[in-house]
C-alpha cells in the first residue's frame, strides 16, 4: 500500500465534492425509490453527458460555461420528456427510461465514433475524475445543490409532475461532471435502498452516513491501492449500505411507509 497518497490536499476537495453530491442525492433517491423509476437517474445523468459531448462535438471547448448550459438543456429536455410519457403511460415508464438511456449512450458513441480520445473521454464521463475537481467546480456545485434543496424544501418534498423532473435534471447534470455517471447511480440509488426499512429522520441520518462513510472509504481505498476513485467508490458504497442494512434492522411495530405513484 502507497500511503504517501494520503494527500488531503487532493482527497479533500474530492471528499468535499461527494458531500456536494449526496447532499441532494439521498433525498432525491428516496423519492425515485417511492416512485418506482429505478432507472431515471442513469438516464437523465447519460442525457446529460450526451449533451457535454454534443456541445464538444459541436465545436465549444470543454472548458466553457457553455457545455454546462448544453448539458443542463439535454437533462431538463430528458426530464420533460419523462415527465409527459409518465402521464400518459405510466406503466409503461420504466421500459421507456430504459430506452432513453440506451438512445442517450449509444448516440454518445456514434458522436464520438471519429474522436481519437473518445474512449477516454467517455470514460471520463461514466467513471468520473473525482480526485481533479476544481476549486470552481466545488464552489459551483455547491451554490447549485443550495439551490435545489431550497427549491425541494418549498414544495415540501413532493415528488410529482415536471418539478421533480427539473430538480432532479439539474442536480444530475452538475453531479455527473463531477462523479460521472456510475457514481450518480450508485450514489442516489444506494443509501435509499439500504434504509427503505427505516423512515423519517433516522432513516435520512442513515442515508447520510451510508453515503459518507462510502465516499471516505473508497478514496482511501484508491488511493492506497492505486486504483480509479469512482470504481472504488461505487463498491464502497455498495459495502457500506449492505453493511447497514445488516446492523440496523427494521423497527418492530415501524414498518416503512407505502411507495407513493
Amino acid at each position: 500500500m502507497n500511503w504517501d497518497a494520503l494527500d488531503l490536499s487532493i482527497l479533500g476537495p474530492a471528499f468535499v465534492a461527494g458531500l456536494i453530491v449526496l447532499s441532494t442525492h439521498v433525498l432525491l433517491g428516496q423519492q425515485v425509490l417511492a416512485r418506482g423509476i429505478i432507472f431515471i437517474d442513469l438516464a437523465i445523468a447519460q442525457i446529460a453527458a450526451l449533451g457535454v459531448i454534443a456541445a464538444e462535438y459541436a465545436g465549444i471547448d470543454e472548458h466553457s460555461y457553455l457545455v454546462q448550459v448544453a448539458a443542463a438543456a439535454a437533462a431538463l429536455i430528458g426530464g420533460a420528456v419523462l415527465n409527459w410519457s409518465d402521464g400518459k403511460w405510466p406503466d409503461k415508464q420504466e421500459a421507456l427510461i430504459g430506452t432513453s438511456f440506451a438512445l442517450a449512450a449509444t448516440a454518445a458513441i456514434l458522436l464520438l465514433a471519429n474522436n481519437p480520445h473518445g474512449g477516454e473521454h467517455l470514460k471520463e464521463l461514466l467513471v468520473g475524475q473525482i480526485l481533479w475537481v476544481s476549486t470552481t467546480q466545488i464552489v459551483t456545485a455547491a451554490l447549485v445543490s443550495a439551490g435545489l434543496l431550497i427549491a425541494m424544501w418549498l414544495r415540501h418534498g413532493a415528488n410529482k409532475g415536471f418539478g421533480f423532473y427539473a430538480i432532479f435534471a439539474i442536480a444530475i447534470t452538475q453531479s455527473v461532471q463531477l462523479v460521472g455517471v456510475y457514481l450518480v447511480f450508485t450514489s442516489l440509488i444506494v443509501p435509499a435502498l439500504a434504509t427503505d426499512h427505516l423512515t423519517g429522520r433516522r432513516r435520512q441520518l442513515t442515508a447520510f452516513a451510508i453515503g459518507i462513510a462510502g465516499y471516505a472509504l473508497g478514496l482511501t481505498l484508491s488511493a492506497l491501492l492505486d486504483l480509479p476513485s469512482g470504481a472504488v467508490i461505487v463498491w464502497s458504497l455498495a459495502c457500506c449500505g449492505v453493511a447497514s442494512r445488516w446492523l440496523l434492522p427494521a423497527p418492530q411495530g415501524n414498518a416503512p411507509a407505502p411507495a407513493a405513484h
